[in-house]
């Protein structure tokens, strides 16, 4: 297995050592990337079934109580990992949005990928 190409520096070359360990965390940000990727799809793959469930049983699309208290359960994650919270939160709100959306869509009888 050959190692990727180092990139091309310019005219005043750093370390090759340095250019080495730059390859190297790319490439450890590149599999955490694919890991989150495959990480939201397990999670929405189960925020579909409960759209389902919710959908068959003519509950509320979203539940306001829940979110709160996911947002602050991230929000302490966020810090004993050194995460900004802040940042966390926004991330958080983003997928509830879409887990809505898709709720919605469900509720509405179409499928999750129906547009709201």
């Amino acid at each position: 297995m050959s190692s990727p190409p180092v990139p091309d520096a310019g005219p005043s070359a750093p370390d090759p050592d340095a250019l080495n360990t730059l390859v190297s965390l790319r490439a450890s940000i590149d599999n955490l990337d694919a890991a989150i990727v495959h990480l939201l799809a397990e999670r929405f793959k189960c925020t579909q079934k409960v759209g389902a469930l919710k959908a068959a049983h003519a509950m509320p699309v979203s539940d306001p109580d829940r979110e709160a208290l996911q947002i602050e359960r991230l929000r302490r994650l966020a810090r004993d990992a050194d995460l900004d919270p802040v940042f966390a939160e926004r991330f958080l709100a983003f997928v509830i949005e879409e887990v809505i959306r898709h709720h919605r869509a469900l509720a509405e009888g179409g499928g999750p990928g129906t547009p709201a």
